[in-house]
């Protein structure tokens, strides 16, 4: 054959089959798109001169090898789709008297088409789109806009060479396939189905205990750092008791339905489930991806959603004053005779800057790790179960709170935070001295260690701190340090904009370093919730914009996996609906059985994701809680809007495919 004629071959094989290779080049583009635009964002300039940029990069860096690997898979499973469909027409060619390196050299060719088109579309968007991400990115960040337009080379280089070899092995696959495969075996592929498959009840009892396991460890975790050291373990369970269940759980809904005459004898039901039945296994695994990839859209979008839009609510927790002075001793003295130093710095700094201070926060207390058992209390040196207990004397407390309380010595009022009500009447400290709760405290003023919501914090109001702490001055913490530590708190709010508050902590922060170099304290740090607020947009926006992108491709992904298990199918089932059309199944009972037949096991997905969620939001919200993000009510109505939003996307996403799978099978003869 001439070398001219291998070409042309391939560019009519791709324009005959242009319903299965144009979603299939879109994909590709739409990867290539995705990944330039995360390697332009990860090799740009626009924030790296930013507070935080170093964060920002590696987020925005793993993104790009989420991406990367996630199309390396995603584009073999979809190119199984095309050789599937493909093998009838080169078996064909095979009979027709086209060897094997012939048939290579077609497919070598369609491969350089395909990759060559794909890079050219991906990479036009890619750069087209990439200032519109930036803007968006920066937008998110809060940060000042650049609008001049620039192409990352570097980008194109990594994109290209990174796709480049996506495609290699792609065509790898296809000629090792092809090699291995028969003339005749490829001419009737469409035509020999899975053999009835049989319902294992081992696998289907090992998904439903790996599925329960999963979801007892979401649910129970009280801790949130218990969540983040888990969550990763039960996503694994989730994923392979998914695939599981669908494989196994698929077969027997589909027999159980066969099974039940009333629903099976009906003209729109007998074909679908037997159409069904006969391709449960590679229906199930399609299932399982849709139902994984929509999961985690829902879980990315919400949590993302709810951390970027709660930033604020998270800043103010954590810090509750505009300015804060934080000093940390071993012992009490030493911060009695820094605090009318700090003072003084503080307020001399808000006179410099012609503001009054309000809201003035000050006091002191003491801290140690405790475990609470009942009424018992005692010290504790792990991290593990644990609670932060502040000693806080009534003095204080009356001056921050503005109340007048007075308590015995033999008496202490208790508050606990992260909604942990306590209910003893008396506590033992360290199984020694016993105290009676005169009152649970319904709130107390945070700070920025319990206003991280890392632990729970209980708050012990008492008449004398020292005689208090006497039973726990000379214990150890794990590091060997002394156990307990001596905090003195100093802020206050101010009427002005960040940016002189900005400059008001530097000033103060100057003087704080002085004070530190001068006293022996374990640690002096100065707050401010304006320098904060930087940092946090920059954790939380940069992780919102990554699960936007990576939203955007899962969602892509679960698209064309639906598009494409509804067009083979389609093609396997036109020959089943052309029979059914001689002996008198008209176009409308068509539909009604096409519609049984999507309906059955295409919204299976979705319910089971819904389900997911459900069972994972208690471990969501405890890690969401690391961020400061406490409000429940809220990240409920993100959740609840997110997955309503993505249940209409999904059903128009429906009507889309089960559209085309009604063309095909009812356009039989014209195919």
């Amino acid at each position: 054959m001439k070398l001219g004629i291998y070409p042309q071959l391939a560019i009519n094989s791709i324009q005959k089959n242009k319903r299965l290779y144009t979603p299939y080049i879109l994909t590709c583009s739409g990867m290539i798109m995705m990944f330039y635009i995360m390697a332009f964002l990860a090799n740009g300039k626009a924030i790296e001169n930013m507070l935080g940029a170093e964060f920002i990069y590696l987020v925005l860096n793993l993104g790009c090898i989420v991406i990367g690997v996630f199309s390396l898979i995603f584009l073999f499973y979809t190119n199984s789709f095309l050789i599937r469909r493909r093998k009838k027409e080169f078996g064909l060619y095979n009979i027709l008297g086209m060897g094997k390196p012939n048939l290579a050299i077609v497919l070598i060719c369609e491969s350089v088409i395909i990759t060559i088109i794909s890079l050219a579309i991906g990479l036009f968007f890619g750069i087209l789109f990439s200032k519109f991400a930036e803007l968006v990115m920066v937008n998110i960040l809060k940060l000042d806009a650049d609008f001049s337009f620039r192409i990352e080379w570097s980008a194109v280089k990594i994109t290209v060479m990174l796709f480049a070899a996506i495609f290699l092995l792609l065509l790898i696959n296809t000629l090792r396939q092809i090699r291995l495969s028969e003339p005749i075996e490829m001419l009737r592929s469409e035509n020999t189905g899975e053999k009835p498959p049989k319902s294992n009840v081992l696998l289907a009892v090992l998904g439903v205990a790996i599925l329960a396991g999963a979801y007892y460890i979401a649910v129970t975790i009280k801790e949130p750092l218990t969540a983040l050291l888990l969550f990763f373990v039960a996503v694994v369970m989730v994923i392979a008791a998914t695939y599981m269940l669908f494989i196994t759980g698929s077969v027997s809904v589909c027999k159980a339905l066969q099974k039940n005459k009333n629903y099976y004898y009906k003209t729109n039901h007998f074909v679908s489930t037997s159409s069904m039945i006969y391709r449960m296994k590679r229906n199930g695994a399609g299932l399982a991806s849709i139902c994984i990839l929509c999961t985690m859209v829902l879980v990315m979008i919400s949590s993302t959603t709810c951390l970027y839009t709660g930033a604020e609510n998270s800043i103010n927790s954590s810090y509750p004053r505009d300015i804060l002075v934080e000093a940390v001793s071993s012992q009490i003295s030493k911060l009695e005779n820094t605090q009318p130093i700090i003072e003084e710095n503080a307020l001399q700094a808000a006179e410099d800057a012609k503001l009054t201070p309000q809201n003035i926060l000050n006091y002191c207390c003491a801290q140690y790790i405790v475990k609470t058992d009942g009424n018992k209390i005692n010290s504790h040196n792990d991290y593990a179960d644990c609670e932060l207990a502040f000693i806080v004397s009534t003095d204080d407390y009356n001056r921050i709170t503005d109340n007048q309380e007075s308590l015995a010595d033999d008496e202490v009022m208790i508050y606990r935070s992260k909604n942990k009500k306590f209910k003893e009447s008396e506590i033992i400290i360290e199984n020694t001295n016993t105290y009676k709760v005169k009152k649970v405290l319904p709130e107390f003023i945070t700070n920025n260690i319990d206003g991280m919501n890392v632990l729970s914090s209980l708050y012990i109001v008492v008449n004398d701190v020292e005689s208090f702490i006497k039973p726990v001055e000379k214990l150890a913490d794990f590091k060997g340090d002394r156990a307990i530590t001596f905090r003195q708190y100093y802020g206050y709010n101010l009427d002005c904009e960040d940016k002189e508050q900005l400059e008001i902590f530097k000033q103060l922060s100057s003087a704080i370093n002085t004070i530190a170099d001068n006293n022996d304290l374990r640690s002096l740090q100065c707050h401010s919730r304006a320098d904060e607020r930087a940092g946090f947009y920059d954790l939380f926006g940069s992780l919102f914009f990554l699960g936007i992108l990576l939203g955007i491709v899962f969602i892509f992904a679960a698209v064309l996996i639906i598009y494409y298990k509804q067009i083979s199918e389609g093609y396997e089932d036109q020959s089943r609906f052309e029979i059914m059309q001689k002996v008198g199944m008209d176009k409308k009972e068509i539909r009604k059985s096409i519609n049984s037949q999507v309906l059955t096991v295409f919204f299976l997905p979705l319910a089971m994701s819904a389900v997911h969620l459900g069972f994972a939001f208690p471990m969501i919200y405890k890690m969401l809680i690391l961020f400061g993000i406490t409000d429940l009510k809220f990240l409920i109505l993100i959740t609840l809007a997110c997955f309503a939003l993505f249940a209409l996307f999904y059903i128009l996403v429906y009507k889309i495919t089960s559209k085309a799978y009604y063309s095909i099978v009812i356009n039989a003869k014209k195919e």
